[in-house]
């Protein structure tokens, strides 16, 4: 089958599909979102438009945001199917670096086909073209190769024929997933080739679920059995494996009291007599008193980042951890015991190994009690008060008015503490997505956009800042004009406020994050009219200023995005130093002469540096 390497490409994208984890066969590729110049324009983009009734393709309006749209969609689909973006050289797919990082920070599957420089160097040096004095190989897309999975350059056509089956292991493989880079250089786009037919047969991907070492479960069993006070901690790889009724059946049959990290959140029914709330910094005080008190945790599913484990003050001492997970990588870390398998399928051997064991009886009580005080602290928080509302304030009233069905995101700021610390939920599905692992600004509108065409069933709510809103706010009008429905509640401000709670809890001088601490040559500086600006991007805008206000204004948001298929916008404006504190510590580095200096020193030696042998 003769075909130029862009539609042999395009061919392969339409021919893979994926199984969901309630077995449904669907596209594993189900979008392109693409921005088109010289790099990709004629190539690729002639290929997209063959074929564009079988692989729809979505105009971006920045490389991030539409990258970060795709990434959006394979966090809602629970890593079953992939985005892909495209992008022209230089500036277009540098732009997509940052989403690249998001990706493979969250271990999420994202396909970027960035254009590249003319392998036959006639035009050298080609528009857009970055010079390596000492390197003519070197294009800016080796930059993706600090954050790409797999990353290939194809400069001859045949060279899919090797390279496509590995993008499609690295896509779909519970251990390695992240971003996988296929630059393409111009003119190779171009090229024509006889590719078998065989390549384009349609492939259905499944994800693997590898079993777990026998001898590594029974030493985990083991280990359980021993413990009087273990500790369930169920990640993202708990939700990407479908294993959360698994992992809730385990911990019932065994009286393990669960929590969740920032990737696992809504696994668990918030009113489940075992849950004792999400751990960690952005977490609850009801986990984290029962983490200090621990003498094992179980951790399934996840790598156990720092505002998980308190920057590893969370655990007592001489807690013993075991860590199930798909990547050997995460389940070694910290000297742990590991056990290298799918969560699913490793929960429900360790299930049968621990036949007829339960933790003691008042250690499995102590769960719902903690939980309980948490919530009133929770409702303290978000009870009415007059004026301008808090973070607390608004998220309850999202959380009171939200469905079982309903999806809700976050990413940078203080918004993830209040989502991940006070979010209550039905339990079921995963209903939440806080962009933690990298914390990208500006992923709160893109990756809506993506969850939108993804989720079903329900409403997509992202909550952002308005310093993540005036980062990267183009997608709203991509979502908009594409009519893809979501609710954006935009909380003002007035600045950079958790970075600047930072800055001054340390006992650093207010400089740079609010702007009454910025500098500026006018008396009267300007305000961002938010509302007036997400009108003009296509959006419907409500607005408010106190809780009665927002509570009408996200009512109204939620028919409106119905009756319009379109994004609708709700602006607050809320308080700068009110939040959600869980208690812990999170290490930052802080110089000898500030205040924050003392309590640095008082928690680092608390710090657990290395499991092994506890």
């Amino acid at each position: 089958m003769e075909l130029t390497t862009a539609q042999a490409l395009v061919s392969w994208l339409i021919a893979q599909r994926s199984e969901t984890l309630d077995g449904a066969d669907v596209p594993l590729f189900p979008a392109v979102f693409a921005i088109f110049g010289h790099g990709n324009v004629l190539g690729l983009g002639t290929a997209l438009h063959e074929r564009r009734d079988e692989l729809p393709v979505w105009r971006g309006h920045t490389e991030q945001g539409m990258a970060l749209a795709a990434v959006g969609y394979a966090k809602a689909t629970h890593r079953r199917q992939v985005g892909v973006a495209t992008s022209s050289i230089g500036p277009g797919a540098l732009n997509m670096v940052t989403a690249a990082g998001v990706a493979h920070a969250n271990r999420l599957p994202l396909l970027l086909l960035p254009g590249d420089t003319f392998t036959g160097r006639a035009p050298d040096p080609v528009l857009q073209q970055v010079e390596h004095f000492g390197d003519a190989t070197a294009t800016v897309n080796d930059a993706f190769r600090a954050v790409s999975r797999y990353f290939d350059r194809i400069t001859k056509p045949e060279q899919l024929i090797a390279t496509l089956p590995q993008v499609a292991r690295v896509l779909t493989d519970a251990a390695d997933a992240g971003p996988v880079t296929l630059a393409l250089p111009q003119d190779v786009q171009a090229e024509t080739f006889d590719f078998p037919d065989a390549l384009f047969t349609p492939v259905l991907h499944r994800v693997p679920r590898p079993r777990p070492d026998v001898r590594a479960l029974t030493e985990a069993a083991a280990a359980v059995r021993a413990a009087r006070r273990p500790l369930l901690v169920l990640g993202g790889g708990v939700r990407y494996s479908g294993a959360g009724p698994i992992a809730m059946e385990f911990a019932e049959r065994h009286g393990i009291p669960i929590t969740e990290t920032t990737a696992g959140r809504t696994l668990a029914p918030h009113d489940h007599p075992l849950y004792a709330g999400p751990l960690g910094i952005t977490g609850s005080a009801s986990a984290n008193t029962l983490a200090a008190d621990a003498d094992l945790v179980l951790a399934v599913g996840t790598r156990l980042q720092d505002f998980t484990t308190a920057s590893w003050t969370v655990f007592a001492p001489d807690v013993r951890v075991v860590t199930v997970n798909a990547a050997r990588f995460d389940a070694v870390k910290h000297g742990a015991l590991p056990v290298v398998g799918d969560a699913a399928a490793t929960l429900a051997e360790l299930n049968e190994h621990l036949s007829g064991w339960t933790a003691p009886a008042d250690w499995t009580r102590r769960a719902a009690p903690l939980r309980e005080t948490w919530d009133a602290r929770i409702d303290k928080l978000r009870a009415p008060t007059p004026g301008t509302p808090s973070y607390a304030q608004v998220v309850g009233i999202v959380n009171e008015l939200s469905t079982p069905e309903d999806y809700v995101m976050t990413a940078s700021g203080g918004l993830p503490g209040e989502l991940i610390g006070g979010w209550r939920a039905a339990g079921g599905r995963p209903s939440m997505d806080v962009e933690y692992g990298f914390s990208c600004m500006g992923y709160e509108l893109a990756g809506a956009w993506g969850a939108a065409m993804a989720h079903e069933g329900g409403l997509v709510t992202t909550l952002l800042g308005d310093g993540s809103y005036l980062m990267l706010n183009s997608e709203l009008f991509s979502a908009a004009f594409a009519g893809h429905p979501f609710v954006a509640v935009v909380c003002d401000n007035d600045g950079y406020a958790v970075i600047a709670r930072l800055q001054e809890g340390q006992g650093g001088a207010a400089f740079n994050n609010q702007y009454a601490d910025c500098r500026t040559t006018l008396a009267d500086p300007p305000r961002v009219d938010f509302a007036a600006h997400a009108s003009a991007l296509g959006c419907s805008v409500f607005a408010a200023t106190d809780t009665d206000q927002f509570r009408i204004a996200y009512q109204q948001a939620r028919v409106a995005v119905v009756e319009s298929s379109r994004p609708a916008v709700v602006v607050v404006r809320t308080r700068a130093a009110a939040w959600t504190e869980a208690g812990a510590w999170w290490e930052v580095g802080v110089p000898q002469y500030l205040s924050g200096r003392g309590d640095y020193d008082a928690k680092k030696p608390a710090q657990l540096r290395y499991a092994r042998g506890r």
